[in-house]
């Protein structure tokens, strides 16, 4: 299964980029041999809009125009759902295992996700209640995606 992270904003040069590069390089190696490739990120630029509403239809449908049928789709958001990584990795091996060719993690901007497009996701994921910058939110999730392969894998990185 490919797997690709879609991110509202850019981040600049400096120790978060390299982190996350980091974990996504790692993720990059390892997900192979457990059958879930790395197709890299995307970055979109935040909407202009003036309201909340506006803005978040904008990059929702940007996003929207990216996805393929039958691609799977996993939200960030703090309003979503907290899962243990071990839960994350299941949710991601039964996707992959259910026929899934494609998912797509998605960043959302500051004012959050469309909620046509939060109905439409298979997951609304939370990192917590807490709010992150979206630096370390790329940083947690490439670090994530490696966890979730190790634990497919067998391998002892994850330790519960």
């Amino acid at each position: 299964m490919k797997i690709s992270v879609h991110a509202v904003g850019r981040m600049k040069a400096g120790p978060e980029r390299e982190l996350a590069d980091r974990y996504f390089e790692r993720f990059a190696k390892s997900g192979p041999a457990v059958g879930l490739e790395f197709a890299g990120i995307t970055e979109i630029a935040e909407g202009r809009s003036q309201s909340a509403i506006e803005r978040q239809r904008d990059e929702g449908s940007r996003l929207q125009a990216q996805l393929q049928p039958g691609t799977a789709l996993i939200l960030l958001d703090e309003r979503g759902k907290s899962l243990s990584s071990q839960d994350l990795a299941n949710r991601i091996g039964q996707l992959r295992d259910g026929g899934r060719k494609v998912l797509v993690l998605a960043i959302g901007g500051a004012d959050g996700h469309d909620p046509p497009l939060r109905d439409q996701a298979d997951l609304v994921l939370s990192f917590g209640a807490l709010t992150w910058p979206h630096q370390l939110v790329r940083v947690m999730l490439g670090e994530q995606l490696y966890r979730v392969a190790t634990i497919l894998s067998g391998h002892p990185y994850h330790r519960a």
